[in-house]
């Protein structure tokens, strides 16, 4: 006799191959469509929500499924008609098919959501935008492979590992999509052979190039498999023979079998370690490891909110957490008494203190350390700060931390946030430790064409 509770696995309502005619009602955090059949969930490349499609289903699993496109029947009026799918085949800009105003809508109710059920009744307010959000980027890191005896520079089909060669980026600086055109160019007629990482053999791993958005200053990095790169001298050479605006060729070794992109032992082959660019009037030396913020445009936005909302006074004795090359604390240093910068890789702080240097601001503290750490070192010594900025990475704030600021008891804290998710959870960590949020979080658009959000948040004791 069958046992009254017994569960009876449901088969999946669709399978490999299948070509259904489904409706889309929403797109998820990738931006890809969703469309329900009988409740099962389909994830769509190139859907919209309010679209109506024939969809080749492509794969089935357990609680859900993947779909692409056959024939659209009822296209949404935010669809943008799109020359070249790339943008989308690569996943490099996820949604270049969505009208930029949606977008910027759409990042808003994610934000918006995330509140919600979290059960904070918080304000939102309209996403910050670009007036041109396309080419953007000012640094690429374009992988390399052999192809039919060539090395190719692009980006891998969405999902997978095979390359798909491309001379332009759609999100990046047409001078950055150029130089790595050239370099893949020059590379090609060295006879220079592509790091193959099942056969663990060849030479270039990556070529990276970055510019200055306000100089104009340009640098390019070959990042090998090998210490050795043939040709290196010529190479560079010809490099700068190509690009006028090039400032800076540097090797990137990298010899570990792993994903992790750069290496740590970089050598010049030509011109300057460091290229420079000015954001909201200081000058910053970004070296082939130093983080700086891909769009310069929206980080000052973003930043001077950040300085806005912390109404900051000349008295001021500030803490930049997770301070990075310095780009917050020495943008307020003018503007306080003391700035104290703490940020766990040594080479950004050692970028930030020579950043301080060449800025000529004498105000400023840096120390490499963890910053939950060094945050609960401070308590102990007594430091008292008026105003604390965090700028964390996507896993947010830690406990240590939240109960380090508790400790420490600015009367402003200033949170920028690359994840809404865990801003959420600390902003409700950081109530339950008698901070208060004021006025609207503030979201920020700095990656246009991805489903990537920015939010400013301001909690005051």
């Amino acid at each position: 006799m069958a046992k009254a509770n017994r569960t009876i696995k449901q088969a999946a309502p669709v399978h490999k191959n299948e070509v259904i005619t489904a409706s889309v009602t929403d797109l998820t955090y990738q931006g890809l469509g969703v469309a329900k059949v009988d409740g099962f969930p389909l994830f769509v490349t190139d859907a919209l929500p309010g679209e109506k499609a024939e969809i080749l289903v492509t794969k089935v699993l357990k609680n859900y499924g993947f779909a692409r496109v056959q024939r659209l029947l009822e296209k949404s009026a935010d669809r943008v008609e799109l020359t070249d799918q790339l943008a989308l085949t690569t996943g490099i800009a996820p949604l270049a098919n969505l009208a930029y105003p949606a977008q910027l809508a759409w990042k808003k109710s994610q934000v918006q959501e995330l509140f919600k059920k979290a059960r904070l009744d918080v304000e939102v307010a309209d996403t910050i935008g670009m007036a041109d959000p396309t080419h953007y980027r000012n640094k690429a890191q374009v992988p390399a492979r052999m192809i039919n005896g060539r090395l190719e520079t692009g980006f891998f089909r969405r999902g997978s590992h095979k390359l798909i060669p491309t001379d332009s980026f759609y999100i990046q600086d047409s001078a950055v999509d150029e130089a790595i055109r050239v370099t893949r160019d020059v590379l090609q007629e060295f006879g220079i052979s592509a790091y193959d990482e099942e056969e663990d053999r060849g030479v270039i791993r990556h070529v990276m190039a970055r510019i200055g958005k306000a100089t104009g200053e340009l640098m390019v990095v070959l990042v090998t498999k090998t210490k050795k790169l043939p040709e290196a001298e010529a190479i560079a050479a010809e490099l700068k023979a190509r690009l006028p605006k090039l400032e800076s060729v540097i090797q990137n070794v990298n010899k570990a079998q792993t994903n992790v992109i750069m290496g740590y032992q970089n050598k010049v082959l030509w011109g300057k370690p460091a290229i420079e660019d000015i954001l909201l009037g200081k000058k910053y030396l970004i070296g082939p490891n130093s983080f700086y913020q891909v769009n310069p445009e929206t980080t000052a936005k973003l930043y001077q909110l950040a300085k806005e909302k912390a109404e900051l006074k000349k008295t001021d004795i500030v803490i930049d957490a997770y301070c990075g090359i310095g780009t917050i604390a020495l943008t307020v240093a003018n503007d306080v008494a003391e700035v104290y910068g703490v940020e766990l890789v040594e080479a950004a702080i050692d970028d930030a203190e020579e950043n301080a240097r060449i800025n000529q601001v004498t105000n400023s503290h840096f120390v490499a350390a963890d910053a939950p750490s060094q945050m609960l070192k401070w308590a102990e010594e007594g430091l008292k700060a008026d105003v604390v900025f965090v700028d964390p990475p996507r896993k947010g704030l830690t406990a240590d931390f939240i109960e380090a600021v508790s400790e420490i008891s600015p009367k402003r804290l200033v949170y920028v946030s690359c994840n809404p998710a865990t801003m959420v959870r600390d902003i409700k960590d950081l109530v339950d430790h008698g901070y208060a949020l004021e006025g609207a979080i503030q979201p920020v658009d700095q990656f246009p064409q991805t489903t990537h959000v920015e939010a400013v948040a301001v909690l005051t004791k």
